[in-house]
């Protein structure tokens, strides 16, 4: 949660690209992983990507606890598809008495799967580290999502620090009166303090509705969707969009 707190796009290279256009541009290397035929491509995109990530400021720590849940999906699905896929089994490493059989072909469409699955959430974290989430809500206003999906999304981001705070000074109350000492008791004071988030989650919307009422709020939030993209702006995602594609179609 502290790291959603952080707004490090200010101090990189990427505060001169307009986060229309780097929005675009994962866009654009999202489909070029998931469209890709080889695994060269998307490990590519991953080397390149993850490396961005550190050098914008990301801490190592972070970026392994992001990756933990992608690179243990992928390597569930390459085990399952080398020892369980289609097609005639053959020996994959042999060391005198100890031979480890799988399918070629499996393996290949595991290492294709993983790879793309590896290159996309790459794009997804250098997304995430170089574009802050009303940036992202911005840009996506602009690309005429729809007005009410970015208003919602908006108010819940407001809400879930409020809902932090709480949860934050509920959880140290019950932890010095105690509450979390044995399973029992760690349970059952997790539970109440689930049940007064939920009610204060209810108080703040009723609290936020008439706040926003009484400050004109007509059901639309103001967003920077009408102005346009610079020229030079159009250039360097046109450069990028030539650029990627070239490789892809180099690799595939």
């Amino acid at each position: 949660m502290r790291q959603l707190r952080q707004h490090r796009t200010d101090q990189t290279v990427a505060a001169s690209v307009d986060p229309r256009s780097r929005l675009l541009a994962a866009a654009l290397l999202l489909g070029l992983v998931v469209g890709s035929s080889g695994s060269a491509f998307p490990l590519q995109v991953a080397g390149i990507c993850l490396p961005v990530a550190l050098i914008a400021g990301m801490p190592p720590k972070v970026l392994m606890l992001r990756l933990l849940h992608p690179l243990f999906i992928a390597t569930v699905i390459l085990v399952l598809k080398t020892f369980m896929g289609p097609g005639q089994s053959a020996d994959l490493f042999s060391a005198g008495t100890f031979t480890v059989s799988g399918h070629l072909n499996g393996l290949q469409e595991g290492t294709l799967i993983a790879s793309r699955i590896m290159g996309a959430v790459s794009v997804a974290v250098l997304l995430s580290q170089v574009m802050t989430f009303t940036e992202t809500m911005a840009a996506l206003s602009w690309l005429r999502v729809p007005r009410g999906l970015v208003d919602v999304s908006l108010f819940a981001w407001r809400s879930l620090f409020m809902l932090y705070d709480d949860a934050g000074i509920v959880f140290t109350a019950q932890k010095n009166r105690l509450g979390y000492c044995g399973m029992r008791r760690g349970l059952r004071s997790f539970g109440a303090m689930a049940g007064m988030l939920i009610i204060r989650a209810f108080d703040n919307s009723q609290a936020v509705t008439t706040a926003m009422s009484q400050r004109g709020y007509d059901g639309t939030l103001p967003q920077v969707g009408g102005t346009r993209l610079g020229g030079i702006q159009l250039a360097g995602l046109f450069a990028f969009a030539a650029l990627a594609t070239t490789a892809w179609k180099l690799q595939n």
